[in-house]
């Protein structure tokens, strides 16, 4: 009866080992070295690597608008929905029940209603608590509803691939995505610490058909069906150039462990290398690793001016500030700039390298976006939507404090402790 027993928890525990690992690695090659310093981001060369590397090429003819904070991004996105006539493809991380949450399944289920193809796929986890109102209102209309990667007995080692992008396409022509879930916490203007401060993009252009090719990746992955078509993927000619800034070189691109796990990644790591006179970094959750917080070192060392904001005390996972905080040192003495937003949680994902690239979408700045999740990010190669992004910056730095190597030298022993602890929980973050 004891061996028995044995045996049983020795192949429980084996289960559970092999589980672990298959849910904490990809199986893909990584990036593993430096990249070397070739060219910089003024160079032809670097637009030319960063579109064949990455996957869909760069393209001209787009426009982009930034929405600053839920009293700007959810007015144009449920502009968009209503906006409707064949098509609508959602795809979001988070989901929850409140008044906005409502006011997304009502304006989207209308539209199924009305005859338009509506699919919607939400990450299972990230929409737990999400009203079940919604999912039923959404259903009833006609819409598709796919809850991506719901646990089951098949999918055992996928249960920590979850997908965190953040797309909306409307008849394949305009497109949002950014950092903002459907939830309370996003609506307002940051006015308070119950409500985040984040950005969100809008396109339109030739590049909305890589956002709808992003979509679809994941749609097919979680339905085995593939939409296609001109009600999905019409003819998008280049839009006519702007005065104002919002105008030119766009690519969407993704990343996934079932396939280019380590593309965003590669992304940061390229343009960190290229970048010659500044980075600036808004970060929800900044937890680089070794290798990227070596290429942000060389950059500082050679002149380049690194600032990066992440959240102060007022975040969601405590956890995640403690690990972000732990890795600072060699940062902070090769003279990056670290700030810490104030008045409440700081949910921005968003990267300006020499007032040129514009890198906007799900991604953190941390081992699971990098390796773990579905992400997907805008790319835009535009000066003055740069310098645009670049005052939006100035001012989020107005409320933010910054740390500095002193002051971080001389934080307690207990709060040490934490972020040794917090960093060894690094994937999982």
């Amino acid at each position: 009866m004891l061996m028995f027993a044995v045996i049983v928890l020795t192949v429980v525990v084996t289960v559970i080992v092999v589980l672990v690992i298959a849910n904490l690695t990809t199986g893909e090659k990584k990036v593993e070295h430096k990249i070397e310093r070739l060219y910089a981001s003024d160079d032809p060369q670097f637009l030319r690597s960063m579109g064949l590397l990455l996957g869909p090429p760069v393209v001209d003819g787009n426009r982009f608008q930034v929405l600053v904070n839920g009293d700007e991004i959810f007015p144009s996105m449920l502009d968009g929905i209503r906006s409707a006539q064949q098509t609508i493809c959602f795809e979001t991380f988070i989901y929850w029940s409140g008044e906005i949450g409502e006011q997304v399944a009502k304006a989207l289920s209308d539209k199924a209603r009305s005859g338009v193809a509506v699919h919607v796929l939400l990450d299972w986890v990230g929409s737990s608590k999400m009203d079940k109102r919604y999912l039923s209102m959404l259903r009833d209309s006609g819409a598709e509803v796919i809850q991506y990667h719901k646990p089951h007995w098949t999918g055992l080692g996928r249960m920590n691939d979850r997908t965190h992008r953040k797309l909306l396409v409307i008849d394949g022509k305009v497109g949002f995505t950014g950092g903002v879930g459907i939830a309370e916490e996003w609506t307002g203007h940051a006015q308070d610490e119950k409500h985040w401060r984040d950005s969100h993009f809008r396109l339109e252009g030739p590049a909305v058909g890589h956002m709808q090719a992003v979509f679809m990746d994941n749609w097919v992955k979680a339905t085995g069906n593939v939409l296609h078509g001109p009600e999905y993927f019409p003819e998008l000619s280049a839009l006519p150039a702007l005065t104002e800034p919002g105008a030119g070189l766009a690519h969407m691109f993704s990343s996934s462990p079932s396939g280019g796990s380590d593309d965003m990644q590669l992304m940061y790591l390229m343009a960190i290398t290229a970048a010659t006179h500044s980075i600036q970094l808004e970060s929800a959750y900044f937890v680089p690793d070794k290798l990227t917080i070596n290429a942000i070192v060389e950059a500082a060392k050679r002149g380049v001016r690194v600032r990066v904001i992440t959240p102060g005390k007022r975040i969601d996972t405590h956890t995640v500030r403690e690990a972000s905080r732990a890795c600072w040192g060699d940062l902070l003495a090769a003279g990056v700039e670290m700030y810490e937003y104030q008045p409440t949680m700081f949910h921005c994902k968003l990267m300006v390298v020499d007032e040129y690239l514009v890198s906007v979408g799900s991604t953190n700045f941390d081992t699971r976006s990098f390796k773990l999740n579905d992400e997907a990010n805008l790319n835009i190669y535009d000066r003055d939507f740069a310098r645009q992004q670049t005052a939006i910056i100035e001012n989020d730095l107005t409320r933010a404090r910054r740390i500095t190597l002193e002051e971080w030298r001389r934080r307690p022993w207990s709060e040490r402790l934490l972020e040794h602890v917090a960093a060894l929980l690094d994937p999982e973050l």
